[in-house]
């Protein structure tokens, strides 16, 4: 699920929400309410349920992969996921290096939100390599230590699956 020409997205597990009004999101590292949406490039990264953990990445030449904690993989499989559609105009790049768009007013979709499910397939239909991987850490650092454009989004839920702490391993 990728935006239209002019449109901006945001994904959400919640198929009710009419009017979206800034807020700070409790994750955020900046103090200013915001409305949260993404590109085409940055879309991809939120094909997974919202609190799952998930490294992605992409540059010139290199194939685009994601992964994602095994532990995830069976909420990731079962996720629903609603996307809302915008228009761009209504939003401003966020950042130096822009992997969202904000609006500092309320909005209203374009349109109902619509559905997304088999997040799994969706990577495959898209060309993107989705690793499963047993902890998302080691990956990470080798994604940063080449170079790579990504993303790490709720690297905090890392090693924390969807019913609790993962159990010790020896």
């Amino acid at each position: 699920m990728l935006p239209a020409p002019g449109e901006l997205l945001h994904f959400s597990e919640d198929p009710t929400i009419r009017h979206f009004v800034p807020h700070v999101a409790a994750t955020a590292q900046q103090p200013e309410a915001y409305v949260w949406t993404v590109d085409a490039l940055n879309s991809p990264c939120y094909w997974f349920p919202r609190q799952c953990p998930r490294v992605c990445a992409w540059g010139d030449g290199v194939p685009r992969v994601h992964a994602v904690e095994e532990a995830w993989l069976s909420t990731m499989q079962a996720t629903t996921l609603y996307a809302y559609r915008f228009a761009a105009a209504d939003f401003e790049p966020f950042g130096e290096r822009p992997h969202a768009h904000v609006a500092t007013h309320p909005v209203t979709p374009l349109g109902p939100p619509v559905e997304v499910r088999d997040l799994v397939g969706l990577h495959e239909a898209h060309g993107i390599e989705l690793r499963v991987l047993a902890a998302l850490e080691d990956h990470f650092a080798g994604i940063r230590d080449a170079g790579l454009e990504f993303s790490g989004i709720r690297m905090g839920n890392a090693s924390i699956g969807p019913d609790g702490p993962f159990p010790t391993r020896r």
